[in-house]
């Protein structure tokens, strides 16, 4: 039997994706993004926004350009999703319409921003899949932006949703929401880390992706120059809130994200030794340096070498035979 069949017996195995999703809004820096990707290899996801990125008055050329670079050759990968604008905007099933059109079969995952509750998303999921449908594909993979009250309150229903994939803190957007009563220096570092509201909601989405399979993104980090401070907020989101994948909304962050939030060799070599022992003794405990491993831990460690795999890194032979 294959590991996942004997270590995810009766259970719901989690999703996993690259560990860094880097935002681009206009042509100049989606096109940069695609080159950029093209020469690191699929470790990073893409996506390509129409919420932000479109100006008034242009969306509907906007989401037309979206849906050709994701069709087109500059996609190599296979490796990049969209943001549409909301479900409460007009040009919401507009660009679900274009994009899907076109491009369909190539999207990685289309993301959802400002939802309100379970079943305001599950309206917007039949809109999405009734066009992927006429695009050829079907149950593409749904993101969730969680940066409202209502969202926030629903989290676990909506991380239940078999299509949804991921959920994103949006955390301006839900900073703001509170109308000045948390201060804006809880958008940034030290005060997303300390202020209890807005810690509250990052565990909240935490636990609800974790405990339903999914993946748990980190909100952006708004300082651009100082690459520290984004490995360090990669670091810190990882360590002590469990997510494990962030936002990029330049390309200097992209390397600090994957470096922070993708396995270490030494846990990647240690993982594949505890499993190789593992399979030789057909799941039985065993012991490992002294130490006592079952089947609890060996989820712990193929996991581990999951998130590896989706982050590009080079695995042990032993390792490539188990996955």
């Amino acid at each position: 039997m294959h590991p996942s069949e004997v270590l995810f017996q009766g259970r719901q195995q989690p999703v996993y994706l690259p560990v860094c999703d880097h935002y681009a809004g206009s042509e100049k820096l989606m096109l940069k993004s695609l080159v950029l990707q093209q020469e690191l290899g699929p470790v990073f996801d893409i996506t390509l926004d129409c919420e932000d990125g479109a100006g008034a008055g242009n969306e509907e050329a906007h989401a037309r350009l979206v849906a050709a670079l994701i069709s087109g050759t500059e996609n190599h990968h296979g490796r990049v999703g969209v943001r549409v604008h909301d479900v409460g905007s007009e040009f919401f099933e507009q660009d679900v319409a274009l994009i899907c059109k076109t491009a369909a079969k190539h999207l990685a995952y289309l993301v959802i921003p400002k939802i309100e509750d379970a079943a305001e998303l599950v309206q917007a999921i039949t809109i999405v899949n009734r066009h992927a449908k006429k695009g050829g594909r079907s149950n593409l993979p749904i993101h969730v932006l969680i940066e409202t009250h209502g969202a926030l309150a629903a989290v676990h229903s909506i991380a239940a949703i078999p299509q949804v994939e991921c959920l994103s803190f949006g955390i301006m957007d839900f900073v703001s929401a509170h109308y000045g009563a948390i201060p804006s220096s809880a958008m940034r570092t030290p005060g997303q880390f300390t202020h209890p509201l807005v810690t509250r909601a990052k565990l909240e989405i935490s636990a609800a992706c974790h405990a339903h399979g999914k993946v748990p993104s980190h909100n952006v980090t708004t300082e651009i120059k100082d690459t520290a401070v984004v490995a360090n907020d990669a670091t810190r989101a990882c360590a002590e809130y469990g997510y494990t994948r962030m936002w990029s909304i330049h390309p200097d962050q992209i390397k600090p994200i994957l470096k922070s939030l993708s396995p270490r060799n030494s846990e990647i070599n240690e993982a594949a030794q505890i499993l190789t022992g593992a399979q030789q003794a057909q799941w039985a405990p065993i012991i490992h340096n002294g130490r006592l491993h079952d089947r609890a831990s060996y989820r712990y460690y193929w996991t581990l070498l999951q998130r590896a795999k989706s982050s590009g890194l080079p695995l042990p032979e032993t390792a490539s035979a188990l996955l």
